[in-house]
């Protein structure tokens, strides 16, 4: 409908294309002001008038020509043409494009592959609450990709290579043993690197060793691969209880160890094109000219590093999947880091580099104080999501004890509360983690949403007839509240759209809480079942709408919604 009103304006201004008139048509701060407004001051130079004789101008036209284009009213309000659709044609429109809309955005990614990399936890360390952030934001950013039609690669880059390992093995060898790894598992992990660490501050000769290990790695010693093999398994085990707990999987698992075989190929061709330079005996790409620390590729013992395995990695990425975009779900700290391999790969003269994407977010703190293992200030990932189910457990048993599937419904709002916490906000915004916020039943949060969903589908189990075949009066939908619910459902295409291109799953968050908020509203103003029956068809007709609307946004956030709460 705003398309046919811009073409209907741009064939009676003709020196003012559709899209031009697009572009300008915006939301009136007030309802009372109308469903659209079209500023007229940007128009004022193109066409040598006063903005505000222009708004008239436009007023008289639409006036003219309401009835086809489903316009109740135009007014000229100072420099602003203010626009009343006819509420009865615009709910009628906005609801059979939602229909199609559905198919519809399915088309807009279609032929065209995204490959992301998120999550990447580092071998032989604890997933804690930090590593759920990349976690949650790439499964969205997936589920929205996947949505609009883009074939997605889930690209899970684990930390499983580098001196960190040598570091490992030395620990290993000097505060632990078979028996106690494999009785405490990722947790004596964790504390032997710990006390490595603490201990080769007396003694430097352990750095030494671990570095002497970290070289036997990467010329394949069978013993130091041997050991590398097994801590990388015990991590893999404490990863997946995380990931099935949010129902994430991944398509490649491929991480940084897989590309150490291609840094010689790499290092080959940056000298082929007079790319390398040598620094204290390591090898680098100086990127001075772009204001940028030099880009390191290998040690001076020969070794890689972090740049050069993620050059490699998206070299690699580019000749399997040929992606369109390449996108990487990482915190802000790495920002210098992506900035340097993104220029490399632009100046090695390949042009795609511009589909390469850093997503960056902030940190994670509990009350105030940034997470930190080494101050014990920490929550780990699979505490605070069985925490977060035992919790909402808790809560159904006091509000629902007869309610039937406890369990599983318990997990859906734990988890799911977890979630839309951490996507509400800004991604690029730190998140102060509180048990109050994350599980209230009012509010921003998950809960209230499924709540909403589930008082949504407990109204049409009431009702005990199918929707789908209602001949529907749309004139039952022109009240102020069930308009406003219209509209709010007419947003969902621009929220899901604006969160892929701004990849930003907080829009999607944000929308549903509106219509959530508007739905709720609707419900206690508008009787739904007591209703004459006409008004109560379409009523139900549009709680239907809802709850299928509720459900799709909150699977684009990695959320499942549970039937009855």
């Amino acid at each position: 409908m705003k398309k046919e009103i811009c073409m209907y304006l741009s064939n009676v201004i003709e020196a003012v294309p559709a899209e031009e008139f697009y572009d300008l048509l915006e939301l009136p701060p007030e309802e009372k002001l109308g469903d659209y407004a079209l500023p007229c001051f940007a128009l004022a130079g193109k066409l040598r008038k006063n903005p505000a004789l222009i708004a008239e101008e436009m007023a008289r036209a639409l006036n003219d020509g309401k009835a086809a284009l489903g316009i109740d009213k135009a007014e000229q309000v100072g420099a602003y043409c203010n626009i009343f659709m006819n509420r009865a044609v615009y709910a009628a429109g906005c609801l059979q494009a939602l229909t199609r809309e559905q198919s519809g955005m399915a088309q807009t990614g279609k032929g065209k592959t995204i490959c992301m990399d998120y999550s990447s936890p580092n071998i032989a360390k604890n997933f804690h609450v930090g590593h759920l952030r990349t976690t949650i934001i790439g499964n969205s950013l997936y589920k929205i990709y996947e949505k609009l039609g883009y074939t997605v690669v889930r690209i899970n880059h684990l930390g499983d290579w580098g001196t960190q390992f040598g570091k490992l093995i030395a620990a290993y060898q000097h505060f632990s043993s078979k028996e106690q790894v494999e009785a405490e598992g990722i947790k004596e992990l964790l504390r032997i690197y710990i006390k490595f660490n603490q201990e080769a501050k007396q003694s430097p000769e352990l750095v030494d060793e671990a570095r002497n290990w970290f070289v036997k790695m990467e010329h394949d010693d069978a013993g130091a691969l041997e050991l590398w093999n097994w801590f990388k398994e015990i991590s893999m085990v404490e990863f997946e209880r995380v990931y099935h707990l949010l129902g994430v999987t991944f398509d490649s698992y491929l991480g940084e160890s897989f590309y150490r075989n291609r840094i010689p190929a790499l290092v080959k061709e940056l000298e082929n094109k007079h790319l390398l330079t040598e620094s204290r005996g390591a090898k680098v790409i100086d990127l001075t000219e772009y204001d940028m620390p030099p880009c390191l590729i290998t040690k001076s013992d020969g070794t890689s590093i972090y740049h050069s395995r993620d050059i490699a990695a998206v070299l690699y990425r580019k000749e399997t999947y040929n992606f369109e975009k390449c996108l990487y779900v990482t915190g802000l700290e790495q920002t210098l880091h992506f900035k340097q391999v993104f220029k490399a790969i632009e100046v090695m003269g390949y042009d795609w580099a511009e589909g390469l994407v850093h997503i960056p977010y902030g940190l994670v703190s509990l009350a105030g104080a940034r997470l930190s293992t080494r101050n014990g200030n920490i929550i780990y990932a699979e505490d605070i999501l069985k925490e977060a189910v035992e919790r909402a457990r808790a809560a159904i048993q006091e509000k629902n004890p007869a309610l039937k599937d406890k369990e599983g419904t318990a997990k859906m709002v734990g988890v799911g509360a977890i979630i839309f916490h951490d996507l509400f906000n800004q991604r690029i915004k730190n998140v102060n983690f509180s048990w109050n916020d994350v599980l209230s039943f009012d509010g921003t949060t998950g809960p209230y949403v499924q709540y909403t969903y589930a008082r949504a589908k407990s109204v049409l189990r009431k009702a005990g007839e199918a929707v789908s075949g209602y001949a529907i009066d749309y004139h039952a939908f022109t009240d102020d509240i069930t308009y406003s619910l219209i509209k709010t459902l007419d947003g969902y295409r621009e929220a899901v759209l604006n969160a892929a291109e701004k990849y930003e799953p907080s829009f999607i968050a944000r929308y549903i809480i509106s219509l959530a908020t508007e739905f709720n509203k609707f419900y206690h103003e508008c009787p739904i079942l007591r209703a004459e029956e006409g008004t109560k068809q379409a009523r139900l007709y549009l709680t239907d709408f809802v709850q299928s609307v509720l459900k799709d946004a909150c699977g684009l956030l990695g959320m499942e919604c549970p039937e009855e709460m």
